[in-house]
């Protein structure tokens, strides 16, 4: 086979408008066209397993062809498809024919983060008793380590409760949410006022004096002792350490 074939291969694999490689075509062009098929309808299948609330919301024939899209633009970047479909909540920001569901693209960063959650490393929540030991003149300085499943989504729609299929739904407000897999189980969990901005600022690195300054700035009332609670009550935390 020459070095150009299995480019070549890939290239017509993941687009209908470029033809196979000449020794395929020679060989069964029907052959082909029904594996591109095949692997179309597996890869669609794949995002439909990922997305059921993303489906649920625009009806399967509309899903399946919007997935189609997705996999012609953003086909599969190697052999495992752990992480296939990290890009479809961006890809519905921009897909003309969803604009009419605007909240849809932030539906599927959802169920993404839920899909990283239950794929990401193990590690052991820890309880806030973990607080006492660290002397109250070092606290501000002091970084607490969370959970690697931990995920944040900050919406301007209300995507907790729609994902969750509740019936009464203000689309006025939005909301801020938590996926992470303290144990066993997925997660999602609903914000509330300056826990986002908290938690974010926490996860990035910050000391906790700095993360409260932070959720201060969004949120006047925000009170750290009962934050701390919160966060701890999600099993979010996994540790802690000085700020280097």
């Amino acid at each position: 086979m020459p070095d150009s074939f299995h480019s070549d291969f890939a290239a017509a694999l993941c687009d209908p408008e470029t033809p196979p490689p000449e020794v395929v075509r020679r060989s069964g062009r029907k052959r082909f066209d029904v594996y591109r098929n095949n692997r179309a309808v597996a890869l669609i299948d794949v995002l439909a397993d990922i997305f059921p609330t993303v489906q649920r919301l625009v009806g399967e024939d509309f899903f399946r062809a919007a997935a189609r899209v997705y996999i012609d633009i953003h086909p599969p970047r190697g052999p495992i498809l752990l992480t296939y479909g990290d890009r479809f909540g961006d890809f519905l920001d921009g897909f003309e024919p969803a604009a009419s569901v605007p909240y849809l693209g932030d539906i599927a960063r959802l169920e993404w983060a839920r899909r990283h959650a239950y794929h990401a490393a193990d590690a052991m929540p820890v309880a806030i008793d973990i607080l006492a030991e660290i002397p109250a003149d070092r606290l501000d300085r002091t970084c607490l380590v969370l959970l690697p499943s931990l995920h944040l989504i900050r919406s301007r729609f209300p995507i907790g409760s729609i994902w969750a299929g509740a019936d009464d739904v203000d689309m006025r407000f939005g909301e801020d949410i938590a996926v992470l897999r303290p144990d066993f189980q997925v997660e999602t969990t609903r914000l509330s006022g300056g826990a986002y901005r908290f938690i974010a600022s926490l996860k990035s690195g910050d000391p906790l004096g700095t993360a409260a300054q932070a959720a201060l700035g969004e949120d006047t009332e925000f009170d750290l002792a009962a934050h701390l609670q919160g966060l701890f009550a999600l099993q979010a935390v996994i540790g802690s350490r000085d700020r280097r």
